[in-house]
């Protein structure tokens, strides 16, 4: 039996993680190099609680694990060795011996990075000599709220933003060198990576992980992904992971059936089972699955810097029913279908995270009605700060599909979100998920001919920049990509060739620019004060106006959308406040691909009252246009916290 404390375990660390408690259980489990009694070596430590026997093997020693046995470390269940002379760049398994005598070859569950696909194998790795160049950036985070904050999110799948040809991937280097400043010079504050934990299949995209601790290989090393992030924080740009704690594949040589029981998946097959995605879901109850995955959110917040998660499927996490037929039902002690296991574990890994990290971004992406997604737990809520809002997504694609002529009947389709928009914090997501599988491109979604389909984009786009609540667009939405999205193909970058795919970018990047810039369209997302609507309805016309309110007294803009393909010359809009209103954005404007040659800069309320305002602007609102209106009785420039945080000049 090995003593835990010669190769430096802890065994109070052992009691904790059986408990669920370890939070950094990356530190003790997996493969370290170490220096024991003046060897150099590597440390293994694997979790197999039934397992008969387990072995460290490799190309070190022939692949025969006879000559390389773990011992067990008392009942905890944890299996350890040290190996001399090895290093980083070794290659290993555990060959497991399960109690029926059959012999499993398995990769780490915590290995730091792996054997680039089709290979399988675990790579020892030292993720400790990065020297991060991040400091500004930790500390100008740690003074900014992000409730009160813009966050333009832009999500990126790395292998299909830009490659040399099929399978042929830039490196984390090649992307953070082009990607990078892309991003900021489009105004975007953060970007979101979909995941890239190691996996098998690249049509997943990284949803059916293999290895929660390795990022993949697919694009170079764990120091070169460090570096894509480090330059994102010297360039004022936050990093958000995708983190997939609801599935896991079932590859041999992964976590299903690890010791030869299910330890990671449990015992229950018809709550392991998820048949629509091929996948198993993790044991929310067991403690040392605790401490996995919570430990995993810490580790990458902890050793790569990344700002945030946004933890996929909650959905189908906390209901049992979730995508299951009836024969597969089952139930909690109260006859519920609710996983009180999973909410628990939610509720457990957010205080974590936030305990370690408090300005740490944790999002849901929720496509349930489950309640306070978003208050803390201390509330009776899951402790998300921030909640994808599926169903203002879902409205509004469903709204711009109709032929303008019968949105009139249809007008609670862009007004209802704002029954209920502050009953979360939310984010408005335009997400890869709505681009795929014969869904169509965002461009394509829109109605119409083919010339009316960017001018009903940009309107859509303006809508969805200044209703409340933070942004996500996924990749090539910017230029209105044609065709649906491709994983294993990269971005239609030669569109930005043609002249209206460049304007639709250009009014991209500047709409980008008009919302950093007027903190009254992110300052107050989630206070319903920050809201007003001017005229709601208007369904006649298929109009709307509203007004976002920043912290400042007479910090406001007035947003007008024009949903119908009617031109109104003469429209009335009221204002509260008499004095000069600045034209932050036309949707129309020639430079965008619109019919207008020149745009008005700046117009003057009058004192005609109108929509109960004491003061009122006259309008030319063509057809399928979104115009925004800043109050500007002396004009200002951009925000300030914003160029701070992101570093904007």
């Amino acid at each position: 039996m090995a003593n835990a404390a010669t190769i430096g375990i802890s065994l109070r660390d052992l009691f904790l993680f059986n408990n669920g408690d370890l939070y950094h259980s990356y530190r003790t489990f997996g493969a370290h190099p170490i220096r024991l009694a003046d060897e150099q070596g590597v440390r293994f430590a694997v979790w197999a609680p039934n397992a008969r026997s387990v072995r460290v093997v490799g190309d070190f020693n022939g692949w025969d694990g006879k000559r390389h046995v773990m011992e067990p470390i008392g009942d905890t269940g944890v299996w350890s060795l040290f190996v001399p002379d090895l290093s980083t760049g070794t290659v290993y398994k555990y060959e497991i011996h399960t109690q029926d005598g059959a012999k499993r070859l398995k990769s780490d569950p915590y290995a730091f990075q792996a054997e680039v696909r089709p290979n399988t194998a675990s790579v020892v790795a030292d993720l400790s000599d990065y020297a991060w160049k991040d400091a500004a950036w930790q500390k100008r985070k740690q003074e900014v709220s992000p409730y009160h904050e813009a966050m333009l999110v832009y999500e990126v799948h790395l292998s299909s933003w830009r490659s040399w040809g099929k399978e042929l991937f830039w490196t984390y280097e090649e992307i953070a060198d082009e990607l990078v400043d892309y991003v900021a010079g489009m105004g975007y504050t953060h970007i979101e990576l979909l995941p890239v934990t190691e996996h098998p299949l690249d049509m997943s995209w990284g949803y059916q992980v293999i290895g929660y601790y390795a990022a993949t290989s697919r694009f170079g090393t764990p120091q070169q992904l460090m570096y894509l992030i480090d330059r994102c924080h010297q360039k004022g740009i936050g990093v958000l992971l995708d983190w997939v704690p609801g599935h896991f594949c079932k590859d041999d040589h992964g976590l299903r059936l690890f010791d030869g029981t299910p330890i990671y998946e449990g015992a229950d097959a018809k709550r392991a089972e998820k048949p629509l995605w091929g996948t198993l879901a993790f044991d929310f109850g067991r403690t040392e699955v605790q401490s996995f995955l919570i430990s995993n959110a810490v580790f990458w917040m902890d050793v790569y810097h990344i700002d945030g998660l946004r933890v996929d499927a909650v959905a189908s996490m906390i209901d049992l029913h979730f995508d299951k037929p009836p024969e597969m039902f089952t139930f909690n002690a109260f006859g519920g279908n609710e996983n009180i296991d999973a909410i628990r574990f939610l509720k457990r890994l957010n205080e974590t995270v936030f305990r370690y990290y408090p300005d740490a971004l944790m999002i849901a992406e929720d496509s349930s009605s489950w309640p306070a997604v978003t208050s803390p737990t201390y509330m009776g809520g899951l402790g998300f700060n921030f909640k994808w809002n599926m169903g203002w997504m879902n409205d509004m694609l469903r709204y711009m599909a109709l032929d303008p002529r019968e949105r009139m009947r249809h007008h609670n389709l862009i007004t209802f979100s704002l029954l209920y928009a502050f009953s979360e914090n939310y984010v408005l997501p335009l997400s890869h998920d709505e681009v795929v599988h014969g869904k169509k491109s965002l461009l394509n979604k829109m109605s119409g001919p083919y010339d009316q389909r960017f001018a009903q984009l940009r309107l859509f786009y303006g809508y969805w920049m200044t209703h409340p609540g933070k942004k996500l667009l996924f990749m090539g939405g910017e230029y209105g990509q044609f065709d649906e999205w491709k994983y294993d193909e990269p971005l239609d970058w030669k569109l930005l060739l043609y002249p209206k795919h460049a304007a639709m970018h250009a009014y991209v990047k500047a709409l980008n620019r008009a919302y950093g810039e007027e903190p009254s369209l992110w300052e107050r997302d989630c206070d319903p004060g920050g809201f007003e609507w001017i005229d709601v309805h208007n369904a006649a016309q298929s109009v709307i106006v509203f007004m976002r309110r920043g912290h400042a007294a007479n910090d406001f803009s007035v947003v007008v959308c024009n949903f119908s393909s009617n031109h109104y010359p003469e429209f009335r809009v009221g204002v509260p406040e008499p004095g000069r209103y600045r034209v932050a954005l036309h949707s129309e404007a020639a430079a965008f691909g619109g019919a207008l040659a020149h745009a008005p800069e700046v117009l003057y309320s009058t004192k005609t009252s109108w929509h109960g305002r004491p003061c009122s602007l006259l309008l030319d609102l063509p057809p399928l246009s979104f115009q925004l209106f800043v109050f500007a009785p002396g004009e200002h420039g951009r925000s300030e916290r914003f160029s701070a945080l992101h570093g904007r000049t």
